[in-house]
């Protein structure tokens, strides 16, 4: 089975796998005193620059959460997409573990723009409103889109102007950058962002996330709000070996560019079948499309994936590094055939 539901439901890539591996050989202190936590610590300032203070942690959610925890007071508040997963998709953990308000905006394809964030901006001084203090962006968003760089550079002059703060919600910042052809201090860093979180495990890792300072001052403190936070991985070397090699000879960035790319090959192939009508930007390794009402059961059945949108049809189909030609071109074939277009499909 192929799905198309999730690059999480893709498996582990093999040199993280052989990473873990050879990190369980002995024993080795705990709590990240370890020498594969060191050599990730220092892979982080190669690639998110010298003053990057990177934790890790076990999941996305809490990634975000802790970083936010980190700068956001309870009578503050973070203005985020209306599509954010930090609003939509962790079940209200920022605001229960925070004890903030979000306050969700208007966005295009999953893109926040100036005009929007800056229409939650009020009240400032005012004791009886909520005080913005961080903007929450994702990158690449959730709809498949990316931030190019002068757009985040953009959104953090505007951030920094109103004394707020950049927060990267980076769980797919692997794809953005690999689409983009830049570096990852130059997608973050670079544009002015100050606090993120970096996803492993979508992009070919077991289960292993971190977050990451580039302003100085905001670690302060941190690694006991991790502690707090019931993300201290007594066997860190572990998560941290699972770093170690995606950020060695740019294993992260080959395996994103292959994700993307049978995205966009993907993309190409359901655009030529009659009936389906692809509805967002393909800019990553994510595929956003109305098929027939009537084939998607029969084909996720074959190729599992989720139904966006129930309303309107709008289903989302997902690659990984792991996705390969024949799997996309399968599908494709596999789709054609339901709607009548081709050799229908033996399932």
């Amino acid at each position: 089975m192929r799905s198309f539901g999730s690059d999480n439901h893709a498996p582990v890539h093999p040199a993280v796998l052989s990473a873990i591996a050879e990190a369980n050989a002995g024993d080795a202190p705990s709590y990240g005193d370890d020498p594969w936590t060191s050599r990730a610590e220092e892979l982080f300032k190669v690639h998110f620059g010298p003053d990057a203070e990177a934790f890790l942690v076990f999941t996305g959610t809490a990634a975000n959460v802790l970083a936010l925890d980190s700068v956001v007071r309870p009578y503050q508040a973070v203005v985020c997409a209306e599509t954010a997963h930090i609003h939509a998709d962790e079940c209200g953990a920022p605001e229960r573990h925070l004890g903030s308000k979000l306050l969700p905006v208007p966005a295009v394809d999953g893109k926040v723009t100036v005009d929007a964030a800056s229409s939650a901006v009020r009240g400032v001084g005012d004791q009886h409103h909520v005080q913005p203090r961080v903007l929450s962006i994702t990158q690449s968003t959730e709809l498949g889109t990316r931030y190019a760089p002068d757009e985040v550079r953009e959104l953090a002059d505007w951030a920094h102007a109103h004394d707020l703060l950049l927060h990267l919600d980076g769980a797919r910042l692997a794809n953005a950058a690999a689409g983009l052809g830049v570096g990852l201090a130059e997608a973050t860093a670079g544009c002015g962002v100050d606090v993120l979180s970096f996803g492993a495990t979508k992009n070919g890792g077991l289960g292993a996330e971190a977050v990451v300072f580039l302003r100085s001052g905001l670690a302060d403190g941190f690694r006991f709000r991790r502690k707090q936070g019931m993300q201290l991985a007594s066997k860190m070397r572990y998560a941290a070996a699972q770093f170690v090699a995606l950020l060695s000879d740019d294993l992260w960035r080959r395996n994103a560019a292959s994700a993307n790319a049978m995205a966009s090959r993907l993309a190409a192939g359901v655009a030529g079948v009659p009936g389906v009508r692809i509805t967002r930007p393909v800019e990553a390794n994510a595929v956003f499309a109305v098929p027939p009402a009537g084939v998607v059961a029969p084909l996720q059945a074959a190729y599992p994936f989720y139904v966006w949108d129930e309303r309107t049809g709008e289903v989302r189909w997902m690659t990984s590094f792991a996705t390969s030609e024949e799997d996309v071109d399968g599908f494709v074939t596999a789709l054609a055939g339901l709607v009548g277009d081709g050799p229908r499909p033996a399932f």
